[in-house]
């Protein structure tokens, strides 16, 4: 912390927030599961600036800034992601009319792609989330032509190589098969951002998709949320999201070899980069 800023009593700061009343917070303080700048404090007069010192309690980062909101869309099909779009086609102002605050989608999904979509005024964790170089995993089900076989879906995990680059799955397994081999429905995990590039992969291996949802973004799942919904993140999604960014930030302080990682978040993204497009 800054030592010229005389700061805020850190068991204020916490009940500010909503970790916990005044008194809840000095017992998470007195039995140590408060850290500050990742050093831990038991010491009650301890204080603190809310805008720069980063805070955790039980490994889960605090936010202090009450005016930072997160939200989760289920995009449909149809829809651009963009808050306005030139040539008129629907875009996201339709499911951002109820929230007061200005705020921006987290990467791309494709018109013809559905699912979880990040929508944030926090553009610090945006930039984390959406960089490549930060490697957030996105699972999607895709429901793809033909009959996709165990050997094609091992060839996807091995790895292939693309007119960009080589590529593979983190993960993946079949889930069902059409009748008569028509279609496969298959669950497909990978960190990369690269456009459109789990269509590209399927393409590649001879089984183009028909559909395609994303399912989770890091450690957030769409669950239930409808079609075309908006909801609030929960205290735990965003704290989840959060140390993820935490642990993002800390990985590009740390490394020093090379083309850093806080070289790349520090650099804007490009288009390509910046959509996670599928």
């Amino acid at each position: 912390m800054d030592e010229s800023v005389e700061g805020v009593r850190l068991q204020k700061a916490l009940a500010n927030a909503g970790v916990a009343s005044r008194r809840a917070s000095e017992n998470l303080i007195i039995d140590g599961k408060v850290r500050v700048n990742g050093k831990r404090v038991t010491e009650l007069g301890t204080r603190i600036d809310p805008e720069r010192d980063k805070v955790s309690v039980n490994g889960t980062p605090v936010q202090f800034d009450q005016s930072r909101q997160y939200f989760m869309l289920n995009k449909p099909t149809g829809v651009v992601c963009t808050m306005h779009d030139d040539a008129g086609r629907p875009d996201l102002r339709q499911f951002t009319k109820h929230i007061e605050s200005r705020v921006y989608n987290v990467g791309r999904l494709d018109g013809d792609t559905s699912g979880l979509l990040i929508l944030t005024n926090d553009g610090e964790l945006a930039h984390v989330l959406a960089h490549p170089s930060f490697g957030v995993t996105k699972t999607y089900v895709a429901k793809v032509r033909g009959k996709l076989s165990p050997g094609t879906m091992k060839e996807l995990l091995d790895g292939i190589h693309l007119e960009d680059g080589f590529i593979k799955a983190d993960s993946g397994h079949i889930v069902d098969r059409a009748a008569g081999g028509r279609s496969t429905i298959v669950e497909i995990t990978l960190h990369s951002g690269r456009n459109r590039i789990v269509r590209r992969m399927f393409d590649h291996v001879g089984h183009p998709v028909e559909s395609l949802v994303r399912r989770s973004f890091g450690p957030l799942q769409l669950g239930t949320l409808r079609s075309g919904d908006v909801r609030e993140l929960s205290a735990q999604e965003l704290g989840k999201l959060l140390k993820l960014g935490r642990r993002a930030e800390n990985a590009a302080t740390k490394t020093t070899d090379g083309a850093t990682a806080e070289g790349a978040a520090s650099s804007q993204p490009t288009a390509s980069e910046e959509g996670t497009n599928e």
